[in-house]
């Protein structure tokens, strides 16, 4: 599989059912030329940090029940009606209760984290024992409520956190299709992108990167196999961070890879990032891999935020200039950026090798998938208990589960055997160990602190019938396959679509990372707020 096609596919219930798949796709038919009309923004919360929600709960001038409120009645006038994004799946019915709860805590003087309070979004591919819905965005999953929370959930859950919702994301974390398009979920319907809303958020962590984009929460929570959290974040204006693979527990999380998944945060800006990865790393005892992080985890990922983060920093740049002269332009300006900060450009040449490595990684996730998800569904509270009982729900109902692209990866996957089978190990050596000897050999060789390009090129349009048609430019392979941590953050526009600068490093390097980033954020400041434009034409 070429490298720009899995980007598609990784970015990458009985009762009532009829009614249920059929309103499932009705938020596309509904768009009106009054929905589509670009919308004033005046929401009183826009842009808020995490910092400046915490001052305002301190001085009395809000509670979180009130922040709470606010950014449900945000999802309702922006999401759900006005320009529609479809980014939240799912509200959180307990979300005031908790704010409310949080609120009594701190007039008690206590305050749990720096996420007291503060309203969080995350990824309908995580479990929460409540009374919201764990799906993958499938209707084949609708109606399952998980027995028990994630680990990160507990964690969050601890540090304070408001679970304000759930978002969309393209079904099955994009692993079903090769010709998906993503943001498209059978559940949940099609998210936009909101600067141009007839354009694509990206994905798998669709609704994850145009919630915190629209300002529909404080951060949200992504999940990436390869591009899941990065391209979305990066389309979307936002900040996303990849951790290394074992940084942050993956149980109770619906998977598609142990070698590569992880959860991570997508934010507005590197320090909100920081503090809401602080709350999630740590060693769960049903994640063998988060073992590895022993000794490696950061308590506070803020203390790396340097102005100066750049200084003596040497980045890595691939020599290959890009085709479209505003992307190269763009980069240019980033190298500039990036000089004038104090760090020293090495060229380097990496990323082909490393994309010919595709065809192995797309195998090995393929074993991957079917053993993870019939793990995950043995101990499941819902009817599907193999990867046959989906494909099997998908066939059956398929006007309302595939009334386009189909399941061709699901029904590769199914045929796959088991992970000791010699070409599963053949193809895990060569993806995930010979990805991370050639970052290796690249970053010892030149002395380097971080490998620099271009995360994705703008937003595709939305095409739910063909599917997504993404450009050469991405740069989320090498830390996916490798399983190395990787940041992108916002670096300009090209035809009015946001475009984010990556920066990746080797295992447990998050620290070098954040003052990386910190510190080219803070000289270039390309956040802006989206318009929803209601189409690139108008």
């Amino acid at each position: 599989m070429k490298r720009r096609d899995f980007i598609s596919t990784s970015t990458i219930a009985a009762v009532g059912i009829t009614s249920i798949l059929s309103s499932s796709c009705k938020n596309d038919k509904e768009v009106t030329k009054e929905t589509m009309k670009e919308t004033k923004d005046d929401f009183e919360l826009n842009e808020i940090t995490i910092q400046q929600l915490q001052d305002k709960m301190k001085n009395g001038s809000y509670t979180s029940e009130q922040i709470t409120q606010l950014y449900l009645k945000r999802i309702e006038a922006i999401d759900k009606n006005g320009p529609r994004l479809n980014a939240v799946i799912e509200i959180n019915p307990d979300a005031l209760a908790i704010a409310k709860e949080m609120d009594k805590e701190r007039k008690t003087g206590k305050v749990r984290s720096a996420l007291h309070g503060i309203p969080v979004l995350i990824k309908d591919n995580i479990d929460t024992a409540d009374k919201m819905m764990t799906t993958a965005g499938s209707l084949a999953l609708f109606n399952h409520h998980a027995k028990e929370d994630a680990f990160i959930v507990k964690q969050l859950r601890e540090a304070g956190v408001v679970l304000l919702g759930k978002t969309n994301l393209s079904e099955w974390a994009n692993f079903r299709s090769t010709k998906s398009c993503s943001g498209w979920s059978s559940r949940g319907g099609q998210t936009k992108n909101p600067y141009i809303l007839d354009h694509n958020p990206c994905g798998s962590s669709s609704g994850s990167g145009v919630a915190v984009a629209a300002n529909l929460c404080a951060v949200a929570i992504g999940t990436e196999t390869d591009g899941s959290i990065t391209c979305p974040a990066a389309v979307n204006g936002a900040v996303g961070l990849k951790p290394t693979v074992g940084l942050v527990s993956r149980s109770g999380i619906i998977p598609i890879s142990s070698t590569q998944d992880t959860a991570g945060p997508i934010a507005r800006t590197v320090t909100d990032a920081a503090i809401l990865l602080s709350a999630i790393t740590g060693i769960d005892a049903l994640d063998n891999k988060t073992k590895e992080s022993n000794g490696k985890i950061e308590k506070d990922y803020t203390k790396f935020l340097k102005l100066d983060g750049l200084k003596g920093k040497r980045i890595g740049m691939e020599k290959k200039k890009y085709e479209n002269q505003f992307l190269e332009a763009l980069f240019e300006k980033i190298i500039n950026a990036l000089k004038n900060s104090g760090a020293e450009i090495v060229d380097v040449e990496y990323l082909e090798k490393i994309n010919k490595l595709g065809d192995a990684e797309y195998e090995v996730l393929k074993f991957e998938y079917k053993d993870g998800l019939n793990k995950y569904f043995a101990n499941a509270n819902t009817s599907i208990k193999t990867i046959d009982d989906v494909i099997a729900f998908n066939k059956q109902n398929e006007n309302e589960a595939m009334p386009t692209f189909k399941q061709e990866i699901l029904e590769a996957s199914v045929k796959m055997k088991g992970l000791d089978s010699k070409d599963y190990l053949e193809a895990l050596n060569k993806s995930h160990e010979g990805s991370k000897n050639m970052i290796d050999d690249v970053m010892k060789s030149n002395n380097l602190d971080a490998i620099c390009g271009l995360t994705m090129g703008p937003a595709c349009s939305i095409d739910t019938i063909y599917g997504d048609r993404w450009g050469e430019v991405f740069l989320t392979a090498p830390a996916a396959m490798s399983g190395y941590p990787h940041i992108t953050v916002p670096a300009g526009k090209v035809y009015d679509l946001p475009v984010g600068v990556s920066f990746f490093s080797t295992a447990y390097q998050e620290p070098k990372l954040f003052e990386i980033a910190f510190s080219f954020e803070q000289a270039t400041k390309q956040r802006t707020m989206p318009n929803f434009k209601p189409s690139f034409l108008a």
